[in-house]
């Protein structure tokens, strides 16, 4: 059954200590800035801080010349490539940078960093911002910002983190700033930005230990980096995993190589930015496992009539979420599943075709799992939202440890979950995430580690004649009925008459309290 250790007591990650100081700090820096300018400022900066750190730790192990490194070059690139460690030329190192923190022209020599480390670096061209030199940008705070950043690690350190390393802590750092940037750019942020408890959701109830994943509206890439953690927290290697992109937005897609470059894993996103239904970048590719959080209801989308994906239906041009499904499957190799996010609309609409498509696909046997979630742990929509969960063989797969669920279905409803950790925002806690996963790996193991069963208004395992039944419907609510009510034990003859009298009692209150405001207000004056 996949888990993934707890990450604080409260399983929540509102609060992580000193990515919290850090933001705080660099937020104040922000000024007037408008927040999605500001992030490329700031996450750009944490990127060459992280390269320039990696090749450092790799530059001195060279410098020492022990064990393997005897005889080394510490100033030949191909030493540091080998170590699969970006070469970074002496006027973009961090060292060079800080010095000059304070000086006018601080801008221009960020820029130039930026620019060589993409020439001496071809996996990174076109990929670094390189505006920092624009006069809107106040140099002075630009220089106060590179000192913050420079902290990182003694700022850890003076929090208590078990490890100190700059360049594990500046991956934690990037995803935490992503974040707080998309919190603050709101609806805006949901185009790069999927919360990590969704993504945790996703990854931990596909559990991909090994193979070929996808993700083709991939976003800043957070799919990937919590895919990489699962393998590594389960003893995985993180080579275990190939990892497959694609994100129409340029801007958004640099920050999706940024972010997996900061943690070592190589992605294939494709030569460029491109719209995934004008032009499929991985057209053959045949993925173990999709992930994706597509956009909610597209009404503008290109839709090709005879594309070769449409093979339960041609999806209606005013909503892309069943042109986004078929493109799943499509990719789908013969064991292949997927996980994935849409709006709720999908798992019970009938307009233009939608419903005849979804029924295509339940009658093809492909929905695995049906998860609704609570509303408000979106920061681009406050609607709530489900989860998919499809599956190209449902028969028992002893090397996976998969039993047979032919022709059937297990729906979750896990609506009133998760815990408001602001006033506008949600999040699923790690017990909810438990509760969640547990389920479904309960009744899709063949030997889980708890036996599973229905619970009334939070999960059923359903067949397909059922949900045809419901007109093939797809929302848990048909199926998982009302919560059981908890029997007190009273006696109704008794418990009626004690109420009744409460309230007459609480009636008798109301009137004393609204004698005495009349009271007051006519010592004011204000008698009626």
């Amino acid at each position: 059954m996949a888990r993934t250790k707890s990450k604080d007591s409260a399983g929540s990650t509102a609060n992580i200590g000193f990515e919290a100081k850090l933001w705080l700090t660099a937020d104040k820096l922000r000024n007037n800035m408008d927040a999605a300018e500001y992030k490329h400022v700031v996450l750009g900066l944490i990127f060459l801080k992280y390269i320039s750190d990696t090749f450092e730790e790799h530059r001195t192990k060279l410098l020492s010349g022990l064990g393997d490194y005897a005889g080394a070059n510490p100033e030949d690139p191909d030493e540091y490539k080998a170590e699969n460690v970006f070469w970074v030329p002496g006027e973009s190192r961090w060292s060079h940078l800080q010095a000059s923190a304070k000086q006018p022209n601080i801008g221009k020599l960020v820029d130039d960093a930026m620019v060589a480390i993409e020439r001496d670096n071809p996996r990174l061209k076109g990929v670094l911002p390189k505006d920092y030199a624009r006069p809107a940008l106040d140099k002075q705070r630009l220089g106060e910002l590179i000192d913050v950043i420079a902290t990182i690690a003694l700022t850890a350190a003076s929090e208590g983190e078990k490890t100190h390393r700059s360049v594990d802590l500046l991956g934690r750092v990037y995803e935490y700033f992503l974040t707080r940037f998309a919190s603050a750019e709101g609806k805006n942020g949901g185009q790069f930005y999927t919360p990590s408890c969704v993504v945790r959701c996703l990854v931990e109830m596909l559990a991909p230990y090994k193979g070929r994943i996808y993700d083709p509206a991939c976003g800043s890439g957070g799919m990937f980096v919590q895919s990489e953690k699962f393998v590594e927290s389960h003893g995985g290697r993180r080579g275990d995993i190939s990892v497959y992109g694609q994100e129409s937005n340029a801007t958004t897609r640099r920050l999706a190589v940024m972010n997996l470059a900061l943690r070592g894993i190589e992605a294939d996103f494709g030569p460029e930015h491109e719209d995934t239904f004008r032009r499929d970048l991985h057209p053959d590719l045949r993925a173990d496992y999709v992930l994706a959080n597509p956009p909610f209801n597209d009404s503008d989308w290109f839709r090709k009539d005879d594309d070769v994906r449409w093979q339960y239906g041609v999806p209606p041009k005013g909503n892309a979420n069943f042109a986004w499904v078929q493109h799943f499957i499509h990719h789908l190799a013969p064991h292949g599943m997927a996980g994935f996010v849409l709006a709720n609309g999908s798992m019970s609409s009938s307009q233009s075709g939608e419903g005849e498509i979804r029924r295509a696909i339940v009658d093809a046997d492909l929905v695995d799992c049906m998860v609704a979630l609570p509303g408000q742990l979106f920061y681009s929509t406050q609607i709530p939202v489900c989860l998919w969960f499809l599956t190209r063989s449902k028969g028992a797969d002893a090397a996976r440890g998969f039993r047979d669920r032919k022709r059937q279905t297990l729906f979750i409803d896990a609506r009133k979950m998760g815990t408001l950790i602001d006033r506008v925002h949600r999040e699923l806690t790690d017990a909810d995430l438990d509760r969640i996963t547990g389920a479904y790996h309960a009744w899709r193991d063949a030997a889980p580690a708890v036996a599973y069963g229905d619970v009334a208004g939070f999960c059923k395992s359903a067949t397909t004649a059922e949900i045809a039944a419901h007109g093939d419907v797809l929302t848990p609510g048909r199926y998982v009925g009302a919560e059981e009510v908890i029997d007190d034990g009273e006696p109704f003859e008794e418990k009626m008459p004690r109420l009744v009298a409460e309230l007459q009692a609480q009636f008798a209150e109301s009137a004393a309290l609204e004698e005495v405001i009349r009271a007051n207000l006519a010592g004011l004056g204000y008698g009626w």
